[in-house]
């Protein structure tokens, strides 16, 4: 039966840069990629109907896995909804991705439900793989560095 973890967080940041950290091949290189692996976006056209395609490699062993999918639904700084898919045939199976901001007074309110896990992948496994990826997002947007002038 097909997994599903549900994450709720608290970000100190404005729901414009945590939104833009979903859709930006760079800033997901850096942040979706849980402890222990590097992250390579190949291709991304971040519009409804647009798909991606990245893969995530094991640092220790050098194994990768390539997995991709289509933007289903973008409210700019509010809703993304999109699936995934692994490229890997022994780990059948589209999940689907729904992250919802809401602007609050400390910063933006961050729920994440990811549907469909395949039987393969414990969910917890996944669960925690998701609370290091969010952990380096918090990293990445949440600091508020001023340009150089």
């Amino acid at each position: 039966m097909p997994g599903t973890v549900t994450l709720h967080r608290v970000l100190k940041a404005p729901a414009d840069r945590v939104y833009r950290a979903f859709l930006d091949p760079e800033a997901m290189a850096k942040w979706l990629p849980p402890h222990g692996f590097t992250g390579k976006v190949h291709a991304m056209d971040a519009r409804v109907g647009g798909s991606y395609r990245m893969s995530f490699t094991n640092f220790g062993t050098g194994s990768s896995h390539s997995f991709g999918g289509t933007y289903l639904e973008l409210v700019p700084n509010e809703k993304l909804r999109y699936n995934d898919q692994f490229e890997n045939p022994g780990l059948p199976g589209v999940m689907e991705v729904t992250v919802t901001l809401k602007p609050v007074l400390c910063g933006t309110e961050l729920h994440i439900v990811q549907q469909g896990i395949p039987d393969a992948i414990p969910v917890e496994f996944c669960y925690l793989g998701w609370q290091e990826s969010l952990a380096l997002l918090a990293q990445l947007v949440e600091p508020n560095i001023p340009d150089n002038p």
